[in-house]
């Protein structure tokens, strides 16, 4: 298993994916998963990406084989990031594109604005909007998790994050992949998320970035998510079709196609 000790507390599982010609200067594209999710998430993406990138996915601090987190652990956007920064660092990765799903947008705008020279593209897929302000659910979520589980959390809220069409087999996929989550992790996740505000963050991106969202998110009207997304410099909104707020998910190819697409335009 590749795994690097990125800190004390943990170590980090990745994997890299690169099926393109070995004559060829390959650029580096980081894939960082959402809540309860882990480096399998982003199987639609990887065929597409790893003909033309050398497709880097770690599993976040806390989710997938990487190290689970007590619950008392500080979560906090800035923490993860360096999390990232550390396992690139060890990879001699020097520049790279971005690309965050779901609460990891948050995680990668903030990223790209921290580290504006190590950041070619960023993309984001169905991610909240910049003041992620849950903490008035904290107190429900936690008892449901400690008392149930996550799977349990994750069955009753599976529909919103895919949508209408998904096929069941593939709901009950995401619902085991995500209910595999440790249940101290999740508890220090939602404990800290609703103190995450990446606002100050948007007009400091300096890299082209591409945001995508469906029609009918649950995260936020398209109205709502071209308000923050004008925010940003050198930025794009493209708006597919359909309710779910998983976009990255739900229509993995299309979202993977148009994000290649969309660095190979602005390769400089």
């Amino acid at each position: 298993m590749p795994m690097l000790r990125i800190a004390p507390d943990l170590d980090m599982y990745y994997e890299v994916d690169d099926f393109t010609d070995p004559w060829r200067e390959t650029k580096t594209i980081l894939l960082l998963h959402g809540n309860c999710e882990s480096h399998a998430s982003w199987y639609g993406w990887v065929p597409h990406l790893a003909r033309h990138l050398r497709v880097v996915r770690a599993d976040m601090r806390g989710y997938g084989a990487s190290t689970p987190m007590p619950r008392d652990f500080p979560w906090s956007l800035d923490a993860l990031i360096d999390d990232f920064v550390r396992l690139m660092d060890e990879l001699r990765i020097e520049r790279f594109h971005l690309v965050g799903a779901k609460i990891a947008g948050m995680i990668a705008r903030r990223f790209a604005a921290r580290f504006p020279e190590r950041v070619l593209t960023l993309t984001v897929a169905g991610t909240p909007p910049p003041r992620y302000d849950v903490g008035a659910r904290v107190p429900a979520l936690t008892a449901e998790i400690e008392q149930h589980g996550v799977e349990h959390w994750a069955r009753r809220t599976m529909t919103g994050r895919l949508g209408a069409d998904f096929p069941p087999a593939g709901v009950e996929w995401w619902i085991k992949l995500m209910g595999r989550t440790p249940v101290s992790t999740q508890i220090c996740f939602v404990r800290n998320v609703h103190h995450a505000d990446i606002t100050a963050d948007l007009p400091r991106i300096q890299c082209p970035t591409l945001v995508i969202t469906t029609e009918g998110s649950a995260l936020g009207s398209v109205a709502e998510t071209r308000a923050w997304q004008e925010k940003i410099p050198r930025s794009t909104l493209l708006v597919l079709p359909g309710n779910s707020y998983h976009v990255a998910a739900s229509d993995a190819a299309r979202c993977a196609q148009e994000t290649l697409a969309f660095i190979q335009r602005n390769r400089r």
